[in-house]
């Protein structure tokens, strides 16, 4: 029953398909306030779980606008060549996030993330 507001990021977790694309399942997650942190609410839709993210490295690279898919998958090939195959993340998702509210319409910040192995 009580309210925490926007939160940022809003992170989604990708699953590529071989040509870059998404896989139809997608991983929303979103960050606990600070001062629910030690005891978060428990959750009354059952498809909604709290995990805790563990530490991580990550390459990233950020952009503006309102994001749609199409800007992840490119953003996200646009940082796979600047890693070249040198670099080592995991293949199988990355991560999505967004920071702003959807009513502001100047200066958004968006970022995909790849996890460092």
């Amino acid at each position: 029953g009580v309210g925490m507001g926007m939160t940022a990021p809003v992170s989604i977790t990708a699953f590529p398909t071989e040509d870059g694309s998404f896989q139809q399942k997608v991983k929303v997650s979103l960050r606990i306030p600070s001062q629910f942190q030690a005891n978060p609410p428990s959750p009354t839709d059952e498809s909604i779980k709290i995990e805790e993210r563990q530490e991580m490295t990550i390459y990233s690279t950020q952009f503006g606008g309102y994001a749609k898919e199409m800007d992840y998958v490119n953003y996200a090939a646009k940082l796979k060549a600047a890693l070249g195959s040198e670099a080592a993340y995991r293949k199988d998702f990355y991560l999505c996030n967004g920071y702003d509210p959807p009513m502001k319409p100047y200066g958004r910040r968006n970022e995909v993330w790849f996890v460092k192995e």
